[in-house]
């Protein structure tokens, strides 16, 4: 089963109202608009893409230790996935998709990072309930996020209806701006130009881990 067939089963019993969901009507239009919104504001289109250049980071791991970009660039193309946090079930579909082409990405020559604005203690229990063998790196305040253009702020009936639904992103996060990332995926080659931008405002729809493999294949001739 593919990634995207995996996130639309999913998709079609949360918002069907199955148990344990029990979604209403109205909290999922509230969803819905929210996308919509997001869409239309035209963000994605603004975020960092082919060609660019991929800002450079330090973060934290879930043990704290820093992991650096150019570090890891040094060694082979990086592959970098912004994840908006553990309490996100197509997030976490996700990550354990990318942890089954892991092995074939490092025979590659590349390295797999995720990007979360979360604390690293969440990023423990995203690695931990994923069974990731990549670090999830955490993002304090978003800044990297925003440096590649993707962080935006959460309308206020969205964080309503996520605070009823006991996603605080505050405590997640440590931070109480309520701003996530949108998801995307990038390759980063070893001369940090991004040679692969993936950015969808829809959280629901992600692309499939096999459409790197070509990508990584390119970079990695190319160096």
């Amino acid at each position: 089963m593919t990634l995207q067939s995996r996130l639309d089963a999913f998709k079609s019993d949360f918002e069907g109202g199955k148990p344990p969901y029990n979604m209403k009507r109205e909290h999922i239009e509230t969803m819905h608009r929210a996308t919509a919104a997001l869409k239309a504001s035209g963000a994605a289109a603004l975020a960092r893409k082919v060609g660019d250049r991929a800002p450079a980071f330090d973060l934290p791991d879930a043990d704290g230790n820093v992991v650096s970009s150019a570090e890891r660039l040094a060694r082979g193309p990086l592959i970098v996935t912004f994840y908006r946090g553990v309490w996100c079930p197509y997030c976490n579909f996700e990550l354990q998709a990318l942890q089954a082409l892991l092995t074939t990405y490092e025979r590659l020559g590349a390295s797999l990072v995720a990007i979360s604005p979360q604390t690293p203690a969440n990023s423990r229990k995203s690695m931990r309930q994923n069974q990731v063998g990549f670090p999830i790196l955490s993002d304090a305040g978003g800044a990297v996020g925003a440096a590649f253009g993707l962080r935006f702020a959460l309308p206020q009936d969205l964080r309503d209806l996520y605070q009823g639904a006991r996603i605080d992103l505050p405590a997640f996060n440590e931070d109480p701006s309520w701003t996530l990332p949108m998801p995307a995926r990038y390759v980063i080659a070893q001369d940090g130009t991004i040679v692969y931008a993936e950015v969808n405002p829809d959280y629901t729809r992600r692309p499939e881990p096999e459409a790197l493999l070509g990508v990584l294949d390119r970079a990695v001739q190319s160096a």
